[in-house]
């Protein structure tokens, strides 16, 4: 069914595919690329802009609100086949299930937005690592193999918004399968098996780059790297300058080898301590960059110039307050417009105690300061 869309698209002379582009290699831009990174999946249920139009995801919200165009595409740069999703047992309120990377989690039975509670990995000697790896890390899996022309003809060079390559993760998906406590532990009793984890992920993901760079016309990287909290990395520095960097490195080679030189992880959290081995592997762009398990974007980018990019950044605290609020923080934000390598985004999913009011009140904000004079 055709959206209608609430708002206009902001005006502009170029393609969003130029305007991405413009801005992160701070070159000049009428206006900012207007993006967000989208919502609770509560928030499509009490918003009535949502709930009266139909849109019941992400993808339906960008259409609705006009936002610039990005797509981004990835091949299989993780586990395959995945683990059979069950459920083990239940009770009134709650699931105990068997997920897809094989832990066993506790999650509400109600489905409300919520980080499940992780009771048991798959994953707790070297020995299960070697088993599980030769049943679902397999590189030469024929599965693994992407439809090169499939994916040109859905995604042709002549297009005119921006397409990033998905370059996986190093050490966040390693957290997912041995959980926060067991990556810990296993990074003193089994480092061995945490660097091979490591190391199998890197080959996943250049397999996948292997296939498809210099054959699709890519515009930047993308990756998911969530080893941070608000007290900084959940690894050793030590541990991800000499174990992580290096295979970010690699991934790096190939993609400047294919003129791709934006590279943006998400990583949540307080991400200063390992940011600049991050950024000596390749990395060069924060998403969606959280403020207050972090800093104000505006540090860093004085802090590394135009070494670093950041995308997002815009308090989700802040808009679930007032709009003397918003306001006032919108107003340090609008400097970094001007900069350039700075795209303007709700700093994570952006949650249903921000009342819809206050976000259109947000978003008009955010064009009055970001879009064409």
């Amino acid at each position: 069914m055709p959206i209608t869309p609430l708002r206009p698209k902001w005006k502009s002379a170029m393609t969003d595919r130029e305007r991405f582009n413009h801005q992160m290699h701070y070159k000049s831009v009428a206006r900012c690329f207007t993006m967000e990174f989208g919502y609770w999946e509560e928030n499509f249920q009490v918003w009535p802009m949502f709930v009266e139009n139909g849109i019941r995801n992400n993808a339906e919200a960008d259409e609705f609100l006009s936002f610039d165009r990005i797509a981004n595409w990835g091949g299989r740069a993780w586990i395959h086949p995945a683990f059979p999703q069950e459920v083990i047992s239940e009770t009134d309120t709650h699931k105990i299930i068997r997920n897809g990377e094989g832990l066993l989690a506790e999650v509400p039975k109600d489905g409300h937005s919520t980080i499940p509670h992780y009771i048991k990995s798959s994953i707790e000697t070297p020995e299960d690592w070697q088993r599980i790896k030769a049943e679902r890390f397999r590189i030469d899996d024929p599965d693994r193999k992407v439809d090169v022309e499939a994916l040109k003809q859905r995604h042709p060079s002549g297009r005119d918004y921006s397409l990033g390559v998905g370059c996986g993760s190093m050490i966040g998906k390693v957290r997912d399968m041995l959980t926060f406590e067991g990556l810990c532990y296993a990074c003193h009793d089994y480092p061995e098996m945490v660097e091979d984890m490591v190391e199998t992920a890197c080959r996943l993901v250049e397999n996948v780059l292997d296939q498809v760079l210099g054959k699709v016309d890519f515009d930047y990287a993308s990756g998911w790297e969530d080893i941070c909290f608000k007290n900084g990395p959940i690894v050793s520095v030590p541990f991800f300058r000499d174990v992580v960097t290096p295979r970010y490195r690699r991934i790096g080679d190939r993609l400047r080898d294919h003129g791709i030189d934006i590279w943006y992880t998400d990583c949540d959290g307080d991400v200063r301590p390992v940011l600049p081995f991050m950024m000596q592997g390749g990395i060069n762009c924060l998403f969606p960059f959280e403020v207050n398990g972090c800093a104000h974007p505006g540090e860093l980018l004085d802090e590394y110039g135009k070494d670093l990019r950041i995308m997002g950044g815009v308090d989700k605290i802040v808009l679930g307050k007032d709009r003397p609020g918003i306001r006032k923080y919108m107003d340090t934000l609008a400097p970094l417009g001007e900069r350039g390598g700075y795209i303007p985004f709700c700093d994570h999913r952006c949650p249903p105690n921000v009342t819809q009011e206050n976000y259109l009140y947000y978003l008009d904000l955010k064009e009055q300061m970001f879009g064409m004079k």
